[in-house]
Formats: structure tokens, C-alpha cells, sequence
């Protein structure tokens, strides 16, 4: 028996689901900027579900568990990887910090969760000067494509074997699930572009522009490239047939997932399917380029998931809560290993300048 709730704060909204003994009862969504601009809305729709045995926060890049009572300034910073004065350029990123405080004192029980680079099923020479193997939200995608696969096939958890395609408007993420547990990821600073992020960065390229703020990292994908950064994906791909620049931004994106599943291939190359989820999944001529493109590695299944308006990340974060919280999917959270996980997302940074870096963002770190 038991009542969760999982939150994925996406760049356009907050999707909420809740499980109460593994069936869904919250399954809802709220604009972004809305609790960016009120952060008791997201308070208040999670009071009215009480009581609640956990709730799964937004983790950003992860914090693995992590209670609402311990977080702290380093955890802030740790959260979404951006200084005080970054934060207060971005609504969403400049209400977390209030929307934390509102959390401590309500009384809910809420616990932020790892990212794929916490845990202990990944080696660490992957882990090598990566900080986003896959947010803690692109997590929970993975372990919903474990029980949908599991649930599709008839097999146990530890036969799931996939790598999973996440697209989203401004981050991407392909990522890799060997025997129930997550092997590998390619996070958004390391996948090829999207409608409003540029995706990996040439390290040249990072060097010239010197000291930049993070909404750079939010600039250069498909919109950008088609000299319109405020497009949309659908209007930026009804030019795709008729404005070279969009179709070279379109190629690019698609050509970029490509490689990034091919690189997962040579490290697990007899998966069983490739799942696709995100948002731009959800627009079906994007969805059928990369099933076509995709299709010559592995079948390609798009992702069903257990709500209706959630996106996958929330109903994973709250799979993971049940999991976490004893209930029928505890054996979910074994097979991953994700109690195990640990540290944070510093810990593999070896150029140069890391102890510095450690020294100023981390506490307790060796002088």
C-alpha cells in the first residue's frame, strides 16, 4: 500500500503523476512560467493529494536522496548547475529557490533522486569529465521504459535491454539500459542539437566565447539555425522542405540522435529496442524520421506509459516513489540499483582547474 507522487519540472511545464497502490490518480501538467511566477501553485496541488508516503521533487541533475529538511545552498547549486545571478534570468530556475522553502515547510515528504551519472551500474571510466550523463528526470524515463518493456515482452525486469531516445524541445538525451539496469548516457551536452539548444559544444568553440552566461547553452539548435530562435517545432518544420538553413537545422538534429545511438550500440549491441519519448516525439513526422532513420539498429517503439497528460519523466519519478516507498514497483528500484546511488555530479571532473571547481561548490572539499 502506497500513495506517491513524481514531478518532472520540464522547460515548458511541471508534469505531475501520482500512484496510490501502483494506479494513477494525479496525472496533470502546469505551465512552467506559472510556478516560476507562484510556486505555491505546485505546493497546493501536491497538499490536496495528501497523505502521501513520498513525493519524488524536481531533481535537476540529481541528488541522490537527498530530503527536503537537508537541502542547502550547495544543493541549490548542485540542482540546476547555475549561479545566483543566472538563476534570477530565468523565472523557473529564479522560483526554485522559493519553491524549496515552501516544500521545508509544508510538511510533505519530499526526497530529490539521482541522475544517471550517480550511479553505481554505470563504470567509471564513462563517468570520466561527464557532469549530465542524463538528468535525474531522464532517469525516470529509463525506468519507465523498463516496466513498459517488461509489461510488452512478458519479461522480468533484469531481461529489459534498450537504449532509450529522449528529444525534448531544448534537451535531448540518449541513454542505455543493459539487463534492468543503466549502463551508459549520452546527456544533452553531449547529444546533437534541438529546436532550442545547440546540444554538444566544441570545446574550441566554448574557449573563444570565454566567461558566457548558461543561456547560451539554450541557443543555437534548430530555431536558431533557421535565423528564427523563437520558432516553434512544428512551424520550424514546415520549412524544413522549402528553406535550405531548415533543412540543414532538421538534419542536423536527426543525424545527430543517429550518431549518438550508433555510439551506444558499440557498447551494448544486442538491445532489444530502441524507445523513443520527448516532445518532439510527440509531433508524428518528426517520430517517423527517427523511427526511419533508427530502424536498421534495433525495432523502434515509441513509449506509451501509464497517464495521459504527464509526460514520461513524471510517471517514471512516480514509479520510482512507489518503488522507493515499498510498494509493487519496489523490485523496479532493486534491479537498478538506485538506493545505491552516490556523490555527486563534480566527483569525475579531472582537467585542470577541477579542484578549484570542487573547492568552491562543494563542501568539505580538500583545500
Amino acid at each position: 500500500m502506497s500513495k506517491v507522487i513524481g514531478i518532472d519540472p520540464g522547460t515548458v511545464s511541471f508534469d505531475l503523476c501520482g500512484l496510490e497502490d501502483g494506479r494513477v490518480f494525479l496525472d496533470t501538467t502546469i505551465p512552467s512560467a506559472e510556478i516560476g511566477a507562484n510556486p505555491q501553485v505546485l505546493v497546493d496541488v501536491l497538499k490536496a493529494a495528501q497523505p502521501l508516503d513520498l513525493v519524488i521533487g524536481p531533481s535537476g541533475y540529481g541528488l541522490p536522496w537527498v530530503n527536503i529538511e537537508a537541502f542547502g545552498e550547495q544543493e541549490l547549486f548542485l540542482f540546476i548547475l547555475a549561479d545566483e545571478r543566472e538563476r534570477s534570468q530565468v523565472s523557473v530556475l529564479g522560483g526554485m529557490s522559493e519553491m524549496v522553502s515552501m516544500l521545508k515547510t509544508s510538511g510533505l515528504p519530499v526526497v530529490f533522486m539521482p541522475g544517471v551519472i550517480h550511479l553505481p551500474t554505470v563504470p567509471v571510466h564513462r563517468k570520466a569529465n561527464k557532469i549530465d550523463m542524463g538528468t535525474a528526470d531522464k532517469l525516470c524515463c529509463l525506468a519507465l521504459g523498463i516496466i513498459d518493456q517488461a509489461q510488452r515482452h512478458h519479461i522480468a525486469y533484469n531481461a529489459t535491454s534498450f537504449i532509450y531516445v529522449e528529444v525534448g524541445g531544448a534537451y535531448t538525451a540518449v541513454m542505455t539500459v543493459q539487463a534492468g539496469q543503466v549502463v551508459d548516457g549520452l546527456g544533452a551536452r553531449a547529444v546533437g542539437r534541438v529546436i532550442d539548444s545547440l546540444g554538444a559544444m566544441d570545446g574550441e568553440l566554448a574557449y573563444l566565447l570565454g566567461t558566457f552566461p548558461k543561456s547560451v547553452l539554450f541557443s543555437g539548435g534548430v530555431a536558431s539555425m533557421t535565423g528564427q530562435p523563437a520558432l516553434s517545432p512544428e512551424a520550424a518544420l514546415e520549412l524544413r522542405e522549402t528553406v535550405p538553413a531548415a533543412h540543414a537545422a532538421w538534419e542536423a538534429l536527426f543525424e545527430g540522435v543517429k550518431k549518438s545511438v550508433a555510439a551506444q550500440m558499440a557498447i551494448v549491441p544486442n538491445v532489444r529496442e530502441i524507445l523513443l519519448s520527448g516532445r518532439l516525439c510527440r509531433i508524428p513526422a518528426v517520430r517517423e524520421e527517427l523511427a526511419d532513420r533508427l530502424s536498421r539498429y534495433a525495432p523502434v517503439h515509441r513509449i506509451s506509459g501509464l497517464a495521459h497528460v504527464a509526460k514520461e519523466a513524471a510517471q517514471g519519478a512516480a514509479l520510482i516513489a512507489d518503488g522507493m516507498a515499498g510498494g509493487q514497483y519496489a523490485g523496479l528500484v532493486e534491479t537498478m540499483r538506485l538506493k545505491e546511488a552516490s556523490g555527486t555530479v563534480l566527483d569525475y571532473i579531472h582537467v585542470s582547474l577541477a579542484d578549484e571547481l570542487k573547492r568552491k561548490y562543494l563542501r568539505g572539499a580538500a583545500d
